[in-house]
Formats: structure tokens, sequence, C-alpha cells
């Protein structure tokens, strides 16, 4: 587990230095493209810091707006208070998460946060009405193993990155017409003209990266969540009956969205797994099968 938190640290470290790559020369792209001359590059970098220094410090703040979360209390939501205080012991970890609630029918969960000390675990309205004590124990035993493993500090800054890249492709398919023919008249020689070029092909190319970056983080990690998981719990049939359960429940998660789906411990749009058979190469989460076939195997 130790090796899997310095490996987390450090993919974090080359994520964000290459976000501020890309957004660098993707906003340059668009400032050259709008007659700012040679003002963009410094317009550049100042957006692309700012951006991923606000990503890292806030994206917790951001990913639980988008969710529409609410803190939860120890009047209405004490069930899932002891099972966190209890499960404090055997994680190991020293500051407790702070819990939040999403007022919604679908069971689902997540953990986010840049580190455990300022990391939260949230869990849906339907998951605490589904499960019994066994099994959301089970559930938030994966997501402090998530945060453990400094897997919410990769998954938060992520998704928020990618939803950046999203808000600039979007800028860009709205001003290209506009601006292409000022575009044309410049001179694209020298540094501006290849800067200019990896700038286009970044923007162009941007939201398919993102998308298999998130891919990657998001799958690999579920199986080693549930397996740490079960180390804490000590019952890795909690979490199996949990998983059954969430990956049978049919209701909509309406605050979903597609930046932080990779984050809920199972994907949140469950329509779009009416076809499993070719949605699993593109699916943010592992086959629910294949994860709970893995934790039978612990026994």
């Amino acid at each position: 587990m130790f090796e899997t938190t310095k490996k987390n640290k450090r993919e974090s470290a080359f994520i964000i230095s290459l976000f501020i790559i890309v957004i660098t020369l993707i906003v340059y792209y668009i400032c050259y493209s709008l007659d700012f001359g040679p003002i963009s590059i410094i317009i550049a970098l100042v957006f692309s810091i700012t951006s991923a220094w606000g990503s890292y410090y806030f994206s917790d703040r951001i990913v639980l707006s988008l969710n529409n979360a609410r803190p939860a209390t120890k009047e209405e939501d004490l069930k899932i208070v002891n099972i966190l205080d209890s499960l404090m012991i055997t994680s190991g970890l020293t500051v407790k998460p702070k819990l939040y609630i999403i007022d919604s029918t679908q069971a689902n969960a997540f953990a986010t946060g840049r580190n455990p000390e300022n990391s939260v675990i949230c869990l849906t309205k339907g998951l605490l009405e589904m499960l019994d004590y066994y099994e959301l124990e089970g559930v938030i035993a994966h997501e402090l193993s998530h945060i453990k493993n400094y897997d919410i500090r990769l998954n938060c800054i992520v998704s928020v990155m990618v939803g950046f890249v999203i808000i600039l492709s979007d800028m860009f398919s709205r001003m290209l017409f506009r601006s292409s023919s000022r575009k044309n008249n410049k001179d694209s020689n020298g540094g501006n003209g290849i800067f200019m070029l990896i700038g286009f092909i970044l923007l162009i190319l941007s939201p398919i990266f993102t998308t298999l970056m998130k891919l990657a983080l998001s799958r690999k990690r579920e199986f080693l969540a549930d397996t740490t998981a079960a180390e804490f719990t000590r019952n890795p049939d909690g979490l199996i009956s949990a998983l059954e359960k969430l990956e049978n429940d049919r209701n909509e998660l309406d605050s979903a969205n597609k930046t932080t789906a990779s984050m809920y411990i199972v994907n949140p749009f469950k329509k779009n797994e009416k076809n499993k058979k070719n949605s699993d190469l593109w699916s943010t989460h592992p086959n629910t099968q294949d994860r709970i076939e893995a934790l039978r195997n612990l026994k």
C-alpha cells in the first residue's frame, strides 16, 4: 500500500505538470487566434497555472458542488457516523473524513479531497436506505481505502481538469469560424507557427486524451480498493452483497456528470450499461461481476 501511495503522488504531480503544458498551449492558440499578439503566451501561462492551483486546492469543493452534496449530521445519519468511527481504527488513518449526503434514490458513493487530512466521503440517500449495516461498512471501507491510497487526489484533480479541457474545447468550437479568417492572415512561420500548430492539435485531441486517462486511472484502482476494504472490515461478504445490490439498482443519479462519473463506486449512468458487452471497453469502471469474483477469491 505504501508503494501505491507513493506512485499515486508521483502520478498526481505528473498530471498537474502535463495539464499546465496542455492548457498553456491551448489558451495560447485561442488568444493568438483572437489577435492578442505576444501577450498571448503570458495570458496562457497565468491561466494554466491558476487553474492548476485551483484544481488542486478547491477540487473537493467543486466536486461536491457539482453533485449537490450536503453535510451529514449525527442526528440524522448516526449509523454511518458510527461505522466510520469504527473503521478509523482498522484503516490507520489519523484524521476522520467528513461525511456528505446526496439526496438521490440511486445507491452510490464516492470519496474526494486532495489528501487524507482534507478528505470527504459522500453517500447517496438511496445507498443508506438500500444497504444494511455490514454492506454500508463495506462501501465506506472501500472509500476509505481510496483516501488512504491517495486515489482521491488523483481522481479529483483529473476530474476537475477534464472539466477545464471540455470548457476550452467548447469555447474553441464556438469561435473557430469567426477567427479563422484573421488567423489565415497571420504570419505562421517560426516559433509562433509551431506553438499554434501544437495548440490546435492538443485542442482537438485533448478530450480523447482526458477520457483515456480517466479510464486508466479509475478502473485499475477499484480492484485494489475492494481488496483493501476487505482487509479493513475482515468481512468481504459485506462489500460483495453491497456491489450486487448496487449493480441491480436501476435508479438514476440526476446530479452525476461525465467529469465526475469515474469517482463513484459504480457507474452512476445506468442507461449506458444496458449493452454491457459493447460498453465495457469505454466504461469508467471495471465489470462489477469481475470485482465480486475477485473478492470471493480472497475468502
